[in-house]
């Protein structure tokens, strides 16, 4: 008999890790399993988190977190990078210049700033570096705050997003995904996605779901995407699909409960 070896469709996350394991590496190992994928890991912060906040980061050296990345992607074949919390200009910079070795690997890079929580979880000093590694990416995923950030202004509604998707895939030379769900006052919420390499533009409409059970969703959303990259997806369909995933985890995991504040989204919904 013939022996036939199936090789993992592998995702590197590079990310801190959440103690509450509602967002954070934990919840891209879930989204990524959840997908199809293998999950691999480079840490770079330690959070004390729950439900309610964020108590404390420790950040990882960033010669560890260069051994982590590097261990993995000489020995084995990762089919996509997401990225997530950074935290300071010496961890992005590190990253950054380890990832020069590695081109061909499609990168997901969620600018995480700010916790849902409303802790900040980039510090000052690290948003000029940001910048400089945001070109490397093959898709951008920022959400309403961070865009803000990103373009330097101070407002965003549902008629402009398309231009603000563009304008920040033109400013840092990438593909983004325009995240509406901190839209105020919508029961119809819209995610844009700018293709920088086409130069198009596409829209995904999904329903306002009344929960706080939101922890954790761009990590999920992030992850989902990197997998079906990974699983060889177009750019189109792999966000259509990671926006798919994660609305439904979203719906399944409405009536559950953790912890006495914003709880998480149900990744393994498919297997009940």
């Amino acid at each position: 008999m013939k022996n036939t070896t199936t090789i993992y469709n592998t995702v590197l996350t590079i990310a801190g890790s959440d103690s509450g394991g509602c967002a954070g590496i934990q919840a891209d190992i879930k989204s990524i399993s959840a997908n199809g994928g293998f999950a691999t890991t480079a840490i770079t912060a330690i959070t004390a988190q729950n439900t309610l906040g964020v108590n404390a980061i420790y950040p990882i050296p960033t010669n560890e977190i260069k051994n982590q990345i590097i261990t993995v992607l000489s020995d084995i074949n990762v089919g996509a990078i997401k990225i997530g919390m950074l935290q300071s200009s010496q961890i992005i910079k590190t990253v950054t210049e380890t990832l020069k070795e590695y081109k061909d690997i499609p990168i997901v890079i969620d600018p995480v700033m700010v916790a849902s929580s409303g802790h900040n979880l980039l510090d000052n000093s690290a948003l000029d570096a940001l910048k400089l590694l945001l070109p490397m990416a093959t898709l951008l995923t920022p959400n309403i705050p961070e865009a803000l950030i990103l373009l330097d202004i101070d407002t965003i509604s549902p008629d402009n997003m398309p231009k603000m998707a563009k304008k920040i895939g033109k400013t840092y030379k990438t593909s983004v995904l325009l995240k509406g769900g901190h839209l105020e006052n919508c029961t119809s919420l819209m995610d844009v996605l700018y293709v920088y390499d086409t130069d198009s533009l596409h829209n995904f409409s999904k329903t306002q779901i009344d929960t706080k059970n939101t922890h954790g969703t761009g990590c999920t959303l992030s992850s989902a995407i990197a997998t079906h990259l990974a699983l060889g997806n177009t750019l189109k369909d792999a966000v259509q699909k990671g926006i798919t995933y994660t609305h439904q985890a979203i719906v399944a995991g409405k009536s559950k409960k953790l912890g006495k504040g914003n709880g998480p989204v149900d990744h393994f919904y498919k297997l009940y």
